[in-house]
């Protein structure tokens, strides 16, 4: 029942790969998200500079107005392009980090079965009451576990269409309101 040398050393080096494990999908995550940020700010910069030039270029004040209003869509349209990105990076970021404790759990799971296997053989007579009940509690844990796992995933799945919905509603409301926007100026 003792744990020898080299099960400590076995169980240490899958503890460090699990965490770097861990730290390089941090590190992946950081480095999407510094990417996507860099690259919004250089594309917010070069719009902001090009817009100023049509702006200071328009020539009456109408032309200024129908300017500003075609100039709203494209940055709404950037901002929920890069909510999307940064939903979609701590999505695939989170998911990464249950593939890993989901096999931590399975390999804890199976260590626990075989430690109790072992210590049932070699048990006192008349032990497996206590026996089963513990495989009972496991059991039990791991079925609590499996179905918080599931909820945790449908939640997940929720919130993603709820984002997608509320994105599309979002371009479609700033379309809609660029477009009467547009037309009340021209009457």
């Amino acid at each position: 029942m003792f744990a020898t040398p080299e099960q400590f050393a076995a169980a240490n080096k899958t503890n460090v790969e699990t965490l770097l494990t861990l730290a390089n999908n941090a590190f992946a995550s950081a480095e999407r998200f510094a990417a996507l940020n860099l690259n919004t700010a250089r594309s917010l910069l070069e719009d902001g500079l090009a817009n100023s030039k049509a702006l200071l270029g328009a020539k009456d004040v109408q032309e200024l107005l129908s300017l500003q209003t075609a100039l709203v869509q494209p940055l709404v349209e950037k901002a929920v392009a890069y909510n999307r990105s940064v939903y979609e990076i701590a999505s695939q970021s989170q998911e990464e980090v249950s593939k890993v404790v989901e096999a931590q759990v399975a390999e804890l799971n199976k260590a626990v079965a075989s430690a109790l296997d072992k210590a049932a053989k070699s048990a006192p007579a008349g032990s497996d009451v206590a026996v089963a009940a513990v495989k009972s509690a496991i059991a039990a844990a791991n079925s609590a576990y499996d179905s918080v796992s599931k909820a945790a995933k449908q939640v997940a799945e929720i919130a993603e269409a709820n984002v997608a919905a509320a994105t599309n509603a979002t371009v479609k409301a700033v379309t809609a309101s660029t477009k009467a926007a547009g037309g009340k100026k021209a009457a």
